[in-house]
């Protein structure tokens, strides 16, 4: 009888020829169990996802009571049901008003994909802006959009009319013109390993994107929901986008995703053509209800006002010779070390010693720290010794 192992490389399409090959039985909280009892602290959150840990039961009962209502009905946007009105209405409740139209989708690559064609169908215009070393997904309009050429390039063509241009280069922006349907911007470059955008530069780029009727996308794929210490990246900033794209936190673990506008935008999906844009499982009413659920339990308590906190005491906490630089904010934070090789061996030895971690797709030389918001202080200190540990180790 084959095991799980090899079950895995057999059946499963891979991503890698080597793949990490960690076994989970279950997960509760902040931890991870393997199937013979190991324990470990989770410091990815499936990148951003949990932050509200795993198994909140809040969310597990949201999908019980709904699935034994109903589960999939019709193609999204032509029956009225319940879980997608109610997670509309709550999610707009806390956005700005002109950001008062929800799209559900099933993934964050989806959500990108819509917010541009929304882009492009709205203003009538072909040209995109987006910025290097950006990541938006892996699909064909949203790896068109990601700026790492290391990334694209065994599947070009892509899209056609797409400019990258540098994070915090003002002169830069110049690029924008009146060609230009969308930029498209992340409020904290993730993948990058945490690059964070100059306040000024946000303001020019807001302010040349008005002038021009350029519409302005955030992909707050990663930083919405309380990472950053803030509910949405973009508040950092004081400015507010036309369109803004969720995923991984949205579901609370379930898969889901939205791209959010004004009505009188979104409304362009409407005619010429007709279903301009369309989704079978979209807004999948298990997985609207998970979301309803998980937004409430973020909203109802401190967690976001914590995560700033916490993410300070990790700061703190940190320490070791081939530490670099610590980059971030909120619960997304990025440990920059002297080598990827060093950061390979991190990775394996942190396992054995109990926490989990991964590095960044364009930044080799950093690991992540992206804890569920729920982490305690305790929590956080038991992992500062475990990494300050491995970090001896290397």
């Amino acid at each position: 009888m084959l095991s799980n192992r090899q079950l895995f490389l057999k059946y499963l399409g891979q991503t890698s020829d080597n793949p990490c090959l960690l076994e989970i039985e279950k997960a509760e909280g902040i931890y991870l169990y393997g199937p013979n009892g190991e324990k470990y602290i989770d410091l990815i959150s499936g990148v951003s996802v949990s932050n509200l840990g795993h198994g909140n039961i809040s969310v597990k009962q949201a999908v019980k009571e709904q699935i034994d209502k109903h589960a999939h009905l019709m193609v999204y946007g032509e029956y009225i049901q319940v879980p997608q009105v109610e997670l509309a209405a709550y999610l707009t409740s806390l956005l700005p008003e002109c950001l008062n139209t929800v799209f559900l989708v099933n993934s964050g690559s989806e959500s990108v994909e819509g917010a541009i064609k929304l882009a492009k169908r709205y203003t009538r215009r072909s040209k995109i802006i987006s910025f290097n070393n950006a990541y938006h997904g892996s699909t064909h309009g949203a790896l068109s959009v990601t700026g790492n050429e290391e990334l694209k390039r065994s599947f070009r063509p892509l899209l056609p009319e797409v400019y990258h241009i540098n994070l915090n280069s003002i002169n830069e922006l110049d690029l924008i013109d009146k060609n230009t349907a969308c930029v498209i911007i992340e409020p904290i470059q993730a993948e990058a390993g945490v690059r964070i955008p100059d306040n000024n530069f946000m303001q020019e780029l807001y302010k040349k994107c008005k002038e021009l009727d350029v519409l302005l996308i955030f992909d707050e794929i990663q930083t919405g929901f309380g990472r950053t210490g803030k509910m949405f990246g973009f508040e950092h900033y004081n400015i507010t986008p036309d369109i803004i794209c969720f995923a991984k936190a949205f579901g609370g673990g379930m898969p889901i995703g939205a791209f959010v506008s004004d009505k009188k935008i979104m409304n362009s999906f409407t005619y010429d053509p007709v279903l301009g844009h369309i989704t079978t499982f979209g807004g999948h009413p298990v997985c609207a209800a998970a979301a309803l659920a998980n937004l409430k339990e973020i909203t109802k308590n401190n967690i976001i006002e914590e995560a700033k906190e916490k993410g300070e005491l990790l700061k703190n906490n940190i320490n070791g010779k081939k530490i670099k630089e610590i980059r971030g904010k909120g619960l997304l934070l990025a440990v920059e070390i002297d080598s990827f090789d060093n950061i390979l061996k991190f990775i394996k030895q942190g396992i054995k010693n109990g926490i989990v971690t991964d590095w960044f797709l364009f930044d080799n030389k950093s690991f992540r720290i992206t804890p569920p918001l729920t982490i305690t202080k305790e929590q956080i200190l038991e992992t500062c010794k475990i990494i300050n540990k491995t970090l001896e180790e290397l």
